[in-house]
């Protein structure tokens, strides 16, 4: 089966990146972990619209970055995922880092929890940190070779 990866956006812009190489980019990380992509769809939204989908499905009273919902079975990655562009606007200024790479880091991000890395224990964190920047390297390094 093909990899469908959707994105969509609701109460905001479609942000610009080249979908072909971001769709490549994703099934090479899922691949780095013995994972095939599935179904995967991302909807960028705004603050409003995050917060409502954290209420109703998750009970959270709070502005996030990404939600993550795993439909995933076996060895293929599967889910939908939420993502706010203002948050990611905010974070990246707070960081000193670029819209673009943070959202790429909160893009990849999401599949890295649907291949199992986990960042709410104790030293996990350090870990997810850890395969979003090696992500980021593979990004630069299909970037690089599409001439971009």
């Amino acid at each position: 089966m093909m990899p469908r990866i959707s994105f969509n956006c609701e109460g905001t812009e479609m942000p610009r990146f080249d979908l072909d190489v971001v769709r490549r980019w994703i099934v090479a990380v899922a691949g780095s972990f013995s994972r095939s992509v599935g179904e995967l769809s991302y909807l960028f939204c705004n603050d409003g619209k995050i917060l409502e989908v954290n209420r109703q499905f998750l009970q959270h009273d709070y502005y996030t970055d990404i939600i993550t919902f795993d439909y995933s079975s076996r060895r293929r990655i599967a889910g939908d995922m939420v993502i706010s562009l203002d948050t990611v606007r905010s974070n990246a200024e707070m960081l000193g880092k670029s819209f673009d790479e943070e959202l790429m880091r909160v893009v990849i991000h999401g599949v890295l929890h649907l291949v199992g890395v986990n960042d709410k224990g104790p030293g996990e964190r350090e870990v997810m940190e850890h395969h979003e920047d090696a992500a980021l390297g593979v990004l630069r390094e299909l970037l690089a070779a599409a001439g971009r």
